[in-house]
């Protein structure tokens, strides 16, 4: 539904901040009773790796107050599970065929209708400030930007280049977690208690890949051993061939940092920005590592199993003290609102990640599959006065609602071309009895990571995947198969179950309208028409 004026000057009425109805053009101090959003978001996050959600591996105090003072979303899941689709369908309201931006080397429209351009039109100060991995620059849909730059749009983990929406590129030094959220509080300082009630995106590179902790997290969990999930040891049995084949196996070949004494900076992008103390002290906590990594290979110890355990450790130690930044910086921002009741009280805060991950599920480091942990997104929001504290969201959500969902709870009519459905009527816990009961989803970057094209439909207990470049299909019940390890797919137990997801699968290929030509060779995935060089060694 959209929300219209009236409706929200109700709302924010039985909130206990009246406010008159006002034209969508003014500008006048009590727009500020309009609520403020902060919306953040990381890269690769898990749920596994937020302990407010189930089966979790790590604590985050300061993401898990967000859900425990608002609302956690159990079931949010995107529609194209990589970096820039995903990011794309958040700001446009819609599916990757219908935003352009199919895998990560679509070149993006930024004149089409975008989430923040409609709230500045509507009188919001809007602002991005961190990781936009879009292979075009943001324009006027904000009044002021500042993104990461380099590593193919990635950004840096130490000494990051920035660019800004005046044009200047900086490098600055320090670690990117911290640096975007020192510039967002410094955003917040100069715009937050303005007459105009803002959006601001705080959008980080962690915990993605090179994971490059920040010092003061690097003796985390050095003597600990972290659960392994259940799927590990996965040897994918039912399902298609390629499963087996995808390029993103843990401990397939394990690197190995060179000693300080041995360590060339510039082979690698990522050292070649550290400082000499900074690579120093880097190898101060790395070197005692690699030791031991070379003492198991001369032993003979990296081999099957127990390779793929040892490198699993390594790989989700850095990755949850990346995440620990992230948590530690939320927290940062949740004390600049503590510190202004005013603003808190009126302010939507969220966190969430451009996807899920494979954080060792099926033996793999990746996402792009449309399984369970690919295809997940955390999501956490908090709304005083507005979302009762300790909403649990139990509803199929995606990507494509978060444009709408912001725009309803702003007051602002929901553009008919986005594909979404706010859930605002959902967030104070109640049932909807209208609300979707299957979800959409469709990889395209055919061939990355030997993950070929798909699409499939997910309801509340099933789900079907469709390998179309070669017609091969996949079936989960998920009630009695969680982990997605018994591909069904012909058995005739389920044959009902298969044949009545096939339709609603058709169904949502004409709802989202997606062209025909989508499932015609060949599967060439869209390129950049940019030549970028190539670096030397991007691997870590």
């Amino acid at each position: 539904m959209n929300l219209s004026r009236n409706y929200f000057n109700k709302l924010m009425i039985t909130c206990g901040v009246g406010m008159s109805l006002l034209p969508s053009t003014a500008l006048q101090a009590q727009e500020s009773k309009r609520p403020n959003i902060i919306f953040i978001m990381a890269d690769d996050h898990a749920n596994r790796a937020i302990s407010a959600y189930d089966g979790s591996i790590n604590r985050t105090p300061n993401i898990d107050r967000i859900a425990n003072e608002g609302a956690i979303f159990r079931n949010n899941f995107c529609a194209n599970s990589i970096c820039g689709p995903s990011r794309a369908s958040i700001l446009t309201g819609k599916h990757s065929h219908k935003n352009g931006v199919t895998g990560n080397g679509s070149e993006w429209n930024g004149k089409q209708t975008l989430l923040p351009r409609v709230m500045k039109q509507d009188g919001y100060n809007t602002a991005l400030i961190g990781k936009w991995h879009l292979n075009n620059n943001p324009g006027d849909e904000f009044d002021y930007w500042k993104i990461l730059m380099g590593a193919g749009r990635q950004g840096f983990y130490y000494n990051p280049d920035f660019v800004t929406s005046d044009g200047k590129t900086e490098m600055m030094h320090g670690y990117s977690t911290d640096l975007i959220t020192d510039e967002a509080l410094g955003w917040l300082n100069e715009k937050g208690g303005g007459q105009k009630p803002f959006m601001l995106f705080v959008q980080y590179k962690a915990p993605h890949v090179p994971r490059m902790p920040e010092f003061r997290f690097l003796d985390r969990y050095v003597n600990d051993t972290i659960p392994e999930p259940e799927t590990l040891y996965d040897d994918y049995k039912t399902r298609s061939s390629y499963a087996n084949e995808a390029n993103m196996k843990i401990g397939k070949r394990i690197k190995i940092l060179p000693l300080l004494k041995d360590h060339d900076p510039n082979d690698n992008i990522y050292y070649a920005r550290m400082t000499k103390e900074q690579l120093e002290k880097w190898h101060s906590f790395k070197d005692p590592e690699t030791k031991k990594i070379l003492e198991m290979k001369r032993q003979g110890m990296l081999k099957g199993d127990a390779a793929k355990s040892i490198a699993y450790q390594r790989f989700i130690k850095d990755y949850i003290r990346c995440i620990d930044g992230v948590d530690e910086n939320v927290g940062r921002l949740l004390s600049w609102l503590d510190q202004h009741p005013e603003i808190k009280k009126n302010t939507i805060i969220v966190y969430s990640s451009d996807q899920s991950y494979f954080t060792g599920q099926h033996g793999w480091a990746e996402k792009r599959f449309m399984y369970e942990d690919g295809m997940r997104m955390p999501l956490v929001m908090r709304w005083p006065k507005v979302i009762p504290a300790g909403v649990e969201v139990e509803e199929l959500v995606q990507n494509i609602d978060f444009a709408p969902s912001f725009l309803e709870m702003a007051g602002i009519k929901v553009p008919k071309e986005m594909q979404g459905e706010s859930f605002l009527k959902l967030i104070d816990g109640s049932k909807s009895k209208d609300w979707r009961e299957s979800l959409y989803y469709h990889y395209y970057d055919h061939g990355k990571h030997n993950v070929p094209r798909h699409e499939g439909v997910r309801s509340n207990r099933y789900k079907l995947i469709h390998y179309y470049t070669d017609d091969v299909w996949e079936f989960y019940d998920l009630k009695e198969d969680a982990n997605e390890v018994n591909n069904l797919y012909g058995n005739t137990k389920y044959e009902k179950q298969i044949q009545q997801l096939k339709k609603e699968l058709y169904r949502l290929r004409e709802q989202y309208e997606v062209p025909d030509s989508n499932f015609e060779a060949p599967y060439v995935p869209v390129r950049s028409h940019r030549k970028r060089k190539k670096p030397k060694n991007n691997s870590i």
